[in-house]
């Protein structure tokens, strides 16, 4: 309400009262639509002064809400206050489209009964498509699950979780599911669908939080056909974003409605993620998408090119399908610039070429495990940061960390114990003691116990360093 009269520049303590009981009569929607932007009140001589930007607006706040206007006023002086309304065109400047789009809405509504549709971002072109995505071992179970979740069943399972390292095709298939997913529902309205990352949805639920629109943000989210949301790993020790997208995904389920998702890693690798929300991920369908093997690369590269317009020899593809492997972002950068040294040179793409463009690629990617590496997945997957890992600290949780890391560093990287131990500050002896004590555990079939925001959770050392190393390769 604060902000409401403020936009309303009262004159006094007196219209601020008229507006709190106005905004308590009519509600936060009406008061937000008709009266915070661009009228002004006045309560002089008298009488209440209602200034508007234009006339549409002025006969629909006498029509509507001038009786109750009258009746906040009256509760204020004690006795019956007169309400006169003037057009101001001054005004005009203080009302934004969003505004007039608002007014328009619930004009429609009270005039018809039907909600005109609302623009969605969907409605914006996203870049992917399902036709478009090139399918092989390493991504065929995902591609079929997106294939599901459009097609005439929309699926047996509710949500689709899919994760996988960067560059692979993960926000590809949302997209597509997105761009797929159009049409009208059963009852004969538009399907809406909308695609946010997990830092927009983040964003968009503070915002909403501290304007005290809440009402608006689930409104906008618990009514869509289809959520896709990528990056959900970017939720993680946000709790109360976690709460909120907990309601917000159940909400969509029971109405019969589908969510999509994709992460860098499982679900049950996500550092403090709501355990609630785990068990709503992996109750639906959860696939991983590795990276593309030769034979998908090939064909990424040949389609990309096409796409470029580049004229490469099926050689030179398959020289950068050799080298390149890591992500299909990667085989398109080398592509790119593969083009622009073409350009330069005048010449065509040879294999030369790309081996020379792939030269500072390739020394780079020798040693393609590192200790940090390493270290950041381990801190993701127990919900710790790298820095602590390096710290003293000696809680439970923290030490198991930190001894796994360096058991995966020792094993994994060329690093000697002292190299290891100068890395993430601790000596020689601290990292001997915990590669061997995770060599014991391992050998003994031990499991390791540490806890986590809902509790405490304990896993086999075996299957314990066998989900981190799938996240690390």
């Amino acid at each position: 309400m604060a902000g409401g009269t403020e936009s309303l520049r009262a004159d006094d303590a007196g219209v601020r009262e008229i507006l709190a009981g106005l905004h308590e009569r009519i509600g936060p929607q009406r008061y937000n639509t008709w009266f915070r932007h661009g009228v002004q009140l006045r309560l002089e001589d008298g009488h209440v002064t209602v200034a508007v930007p234009n006339p549409f607006v002025g006969n629909w706040i006498e029509t509507h809400y001038q009786a109750v206007i009258a009746e906040a006023a009256a509760d204020h002086t004690g006795h019956a206050v007169p309400v006169v309304v003037n057009v101001d065109p001054t005004l005009s400047g203080d009302v934004g489209k969003r505004q007039l789009d608002k007014q328009a809405e619930m004009v429609e509504k009270a005039t018809t009964g039907r909600t005109r549709p609302r623009t969605t971002p969907t409605e914006t072109p996203l870049r992917y498509k399902l036709s478009d995505f090139v399918v092989g071992e390493s991504n065929r179970l995902a591609h079929s699950a997106a294939l599901a979740m459009v097609g005439p069943e929309r699926g047996g399972f509710n949500p689709l979780f899919i994760h996988g390292p960067c560059g692979v095709g993960k926000t590809h298939l949302l997209q597509g599911i997105c761009n797929a997913a159009g049409g009208t529902s059963a009852d004969g309205r538009p399907r809406v669908r909308r695609y946010v990352t997990a830092e927009q949805f983040t964003n968009d639920f503070l915002t909403c939080l501290r304007q005290r629109k809440l009402g608006d943000f689930r409104l906008r989210y618990r009514k869509l056909d289809l959520l896709a949301i990528d990056d959900v790993h970017f939720l993680a020790a946000k709790k109360a974003t976690q709460d909120e997208f907990l309601h917000t995904f159940n909400a969509i389920d029971v109405a019969g409605r589908k969510v999509v998702m994709a992460s860098d890693a499982h679900p049950r690798l996500v550092g403090d993620l709501n355990e609630a929300l785990v068990s709503r991920f992996v109750a639906g369908m959860v696939v991983k998408i590795d990276p593309p093997d030769r034979v998908m690369r090939m064909e990424i590269l040949r389609r990309k090119a096409r796409k470029m317009n580049l004229r490469i020899d099926d050689d030179v593809l398959d020289y950068v399908a050799m080298h390149v492997r890591a992500s299909v972002r990667e085989l398109e950068g080398t592509l790119f610039k593969l083009a622009a040294l073409s350009a330069l040179d005048g010449g065509r793409i040879t294999r030369d070429l790309a081996a020379d463009a792939l030269a500072e690629y390739l020394a780079r990617t020798d040693s393609a495990i590192t200790v940090g590496d390493i270290e950041a997945v381990v801190a993701a997957f127990f919900g710790v940061t790298p820095a602590d890992l390096h710290s003293s600290r000696r809680t439970r949780t923290v030490s198991v960390a930190r001894t796994v890391a360096m058991f995966l560093a020792r094993r994994h990287t060329p690093m000697s114990y002292p190299e290891i131990g100068r890395f993430m500050g601790k000596n020689h002896s601290s990292v001997v003691l915990g590669v061997q004590r995770m060599e014991q555990a391992l050998k003994d079939g031990k499991e390791l116990t540490w806890m986590t925001p809902a509790g405490r959770k304990s896993l086999p050392a075996v299957q314990l360093v066998q989900l981190i190393e799938e996240q690390i390769f």
